[in-house]
């Protein structure tokens, strides 16, 4: 009979199992003790900083031939440094497309050396974990890959297809939730260069387990912050615009239990969304950017409240302050310049 392991407290989906081995029962539970997430980051933290702090990065994913980098990656890359060193970083949340265009093939892919681990070298980098979801370039290669991926790299940390992160705000009894989807798992693929919506998910029975598993702990979370994160936007004015999938099965949860904010990428630019008080914070300027607002009449009247897809910015990144009473989010562009920020609060009961 095939089980998962276990690895660094998170159920891991090794490359010999289905996703099906893993799936469902008391195998979506992802977490054994979340309190090893919250030992290790308040132990990353320096001095009596009362706060988290990270890096929501997506679409970062280079190329599949020399140099296998953009000049958009790597300029994003060096001031994702200096962000780090200068503002704080206690962890990055990579949103998808990790690698472009299909993904890797194995663990020993040379891309995760090439595309990953010989750019994002800043010393203020160099120890800070990254928790990563899949995206539907990834989703055309190996991503379980990609999961086994973690046992090799000290900050690659992809424990399965969807997973949840908890973490204590240090020096305070404030708490974050941050839950990790596989958008393409649940909605299915699509093909960036015929614009194509996804396509409905290649297993139904994997689609509603990975649902019901959201529903599961939106419902049980008592997190003061709670975070849902994943590849594909809720709401997005640009050149892909609204995923249709999750407007009908995610957005209901977000209102529902009082979502403080859903992260993602998809689209490649900077767009800041709030609707019914939750943000949509769209970060997928990590290697190409996108002007395109085609379906800026798609999103509610007066929801945009930012957009950014400058080319001659070399991309840039979301950065997230949270402290016991707000989230901050700070868009940064990679040559150093603030380009808005706003505020969430604390989540309100339900």
């Amino acid at each position: 009979m095939k089980t998962c392991s276990y690895w660094a407290g998170l159920e891991l989906a090794t490359p010999a199992l289905d996703i099906h081995d893993c799936l469902g029962g008391n195998h979506a539970r992802l977490l054994q003790d979340p309190d090893i997430f919250i030992r290790s980051l308040a132990g990353a933290i320096p001095g009596n900083r009362s706060s988290i702090r990270f890096i929501a990065l997506g679409d970062w994913g280079g190329l599949p031939y020399a140099p296998f980098i953009t000049p958009i990656e790597k300029a994003t890359a060096n001031e994702m440094g200096r962000v780090a060193q200068t503002m704080g970083a206690d962890f990055v949340l990579a949103l998808g497309d990790n690698f472009y265009y299909s993904g890797v093939r194995d663990v020993d892919d040379a891309r995760f050396k090439e595309t990953f681990e010989q750019v994002f070298t800043a010393d203020s980098l160099k120890h800070v974990p990254w928790y990563v979801v899949a995206g539907n370039h990834d989703h055309s290669g190996n991503v379980s890959a990609q999961i086994a991926y973690s046992q090799v790299s000290k900050r690659w940390h992809f424990p399965y297809y969807y997973y949840e992160l908890r973490f204590r705000i240090p020096h305070t009894n404030a708490t974050l939730s941050i839950l990790m989807l596989d958008t393409v798992l649940l909605c299915g693929n699509s093909d960036d260069f015929t614009d194509e919506r996804p396509r409905g998910p290649l297993s139904l029975g994997a689609a509603e387990e990975q649902l019901t598993w959201l529903k599961e702990r939106m419902r049980s979370s008592r997190a003061d912050f709670l975070l849902v994160a994943g590849h594909y936007p809720v709401w997005s004015v640009a050149e892909h615009g609204p995923t249709h999938c999750l407007l009908e099965k995610v957005r209901p949860l977000l209102q529902k239990y009082h979502a403080t904010a859903y992260l993602c990428g998809h689209d490649h630019n900077l767009q800041y969304i709030e609707e019914s008080g939750i943000g949509y914070v769209l970060s997928g300027a990590g290697n190409f950017m996108e002007e395109s607002m085609k379906h800026q009449d798609e999103v509610p009247p007066e929801s945009l409240k930012f957009f950014y897809a400058e080319y001659t910015s070399l991309g840039g990144f979301a950065h997230i302050e949270i402290t016991e009473k707000e989230m901050t989010v700070t868009f940064i562009q990679a040559r150093g310049k603030s380009l808005y920020r706003t505020t969430l609060p604390r989540r309100t009961p339900f």
